[in-house]
């Protein structure tokens, strides 16, 4: 299964710090069972995905493996992320042009639309 990720950090962000955001989250993502990282160039986002706007910095495809549970821990990796960051980053995930877009919003709001979009998806697992 690939997943892209595209994080738009908050509006006040400069450049340098959305490349340290970017750099910071691939750091944690290198550290999950995902089988390939492979950046996308802005502007060359695949046909149906959101992020392409000119805030989106890192936009990144992932090949999940077909293991059990992969997808889960990613999209919990996602959202832990976010929560620790101080500033309203998000962070886009689209499977099969199906977008979820993870940013500052309450726990049980997060929690529904996390869960829906999780249990869409992890037949694909």
């Amino acid at each position: 299964m690939e997943v892209l990720l595209a994080l738009a950090p908050d509006e006040e962000s400069d450049a340098e710090e959305a490349e340290r955001l970017t750099r910071r989250l691939l750091a944690e993502l290198r550290e999950l069972d995902v089988d390939v990282f492979r950046p996308v160039p802005v502007g060359q986002l695949p046909p149906g995905a959101k992020g392409s706007d000119p805030v989106t910095v890192g936009a990144i495809v992932v090949a999940l493996s077909a293991s059990g549970g992969v997808f889960t821990v990613l999209i919990d990796t996602l959202r832990d992320w976010l929560g620790r960051q101080s500033a309203r980053h998000r962070i886009s995930v689209t499977i099969d042009g199906d977008t979820i877009e993870l940013e500052h919003a309450t726990a049980e709001e997060r929690r529904e639309l996390i869960d829906g979009f999780v249990r869409r998806h992890r037949a694909g697992e």
